[in-house]
């Protein structure tokens, strides 16, 4: 068989053999080509909702109803009468008097309180200060009684003869000692005697400044119970006299 024939046939086969690729190639490239076109959005007009005749009636209807209401319930709202406003203000009013009568009273009644508080410290006080003065009073009188024995002992007569009876042979040493003794007590007994006429003057002084603390306090709550008596009479002829008021009428 000729060379050029033997060329031909195989050309004539791989023309066969590739053509069905080459044709699904190009099919697969058109597809592709076709995916990738973006489509184009649609634009679509929304339709226009226009009520039916028969639902414009209903809302005219309600708003019209809605403002009668409303006129109504404006029109229904009473009318405030001066004489009325006047009795409300008049009422308030004398609330406002009681209350500040009754705090009044209260602050009136606490300081009393602390008045008596006060007042029964003071006389406990008073109390004990006079005590005090008892005792102090019965010591000094103890020891005047006994500051006149010793002036009596120092007299001469005296100290022979509370000397005379021991037997010595030098009585005036005995009578000195005797004697020296005698002006120490004396002296120390009246130092104790200026000490408590000191302390006596003291306390009385305390007792006085008591007293009339006592006194003052005592005047300040009976004049606090007398204004409470003319208060608690004048608040209740107030009261007498003050006429009811009549309900207001309702409209």
């Amino acid at each position: 068989m000729p060379e050029g024939s033997i060329r031909k046939l195989v050309i004539a086969v791989l023309a066969i053999v590739l053509m069905p690729g080459l044709l699904v190639d190009s099919a697969a490239q058109k597809r592709r080509r076709t995916k990738r076109r973006p489509s184009a959005p649609k634009i679509t007009n929304p339709e226009i909702y226009q009520p039916s005749p028969g639902e414009n009636s209903n809302s005219n209807s309600s708003e019209t109803s809605a403002n009668d209401n409303s006129n109504a319930n404006s029109n229904s709202t009473p009318v405030e009468d001066p004489e009325s406003m006047k009795r409300t203000i008049r009422t308030l009013s004398n609330q406002v008097d009681k209350l500040s009568d009754k705090l009044s009273e209260m602050q009136t009644s606490q300081q009393s309180m602390v008045d008596l508080e006060r007042l029964s410290r003071a006389e406990q006080r008073s109390s004990q200060l006079r005590t005090e003065l008892r005792d102090v009073q019965s010591k000094k009188a103890d020891l005047e009684v006994h500051l006149e024995m010793v002036e009596n002992d120092l007299k001469p007569e005296n100290i022979e003869r509370a000397v005379a009876g021991y037997g010595t042979t030098r009585p005036e040493e005995l009578r000195a000692q005797r004697q020296k003794f005698l002006e120490n007590d004396r002296t120390r007994t009246r130092q104790q005697i200026d000490q408590l006429t000191a302390s006596e003057s003291r306390i009385q002084q305390a007792i006085a400044t008591q007293d009339v603390e006592i006194d003052r306090l005592q005047k300040k709550l009976e004049a606090a119970d007398k204004a409470a008596i003319e208060n608690a009479k004048t608040g209740s002829q107030t009261n007498a006299s003050q006429p009811v008021a009549s309900p207001t009428p309702t409209p």
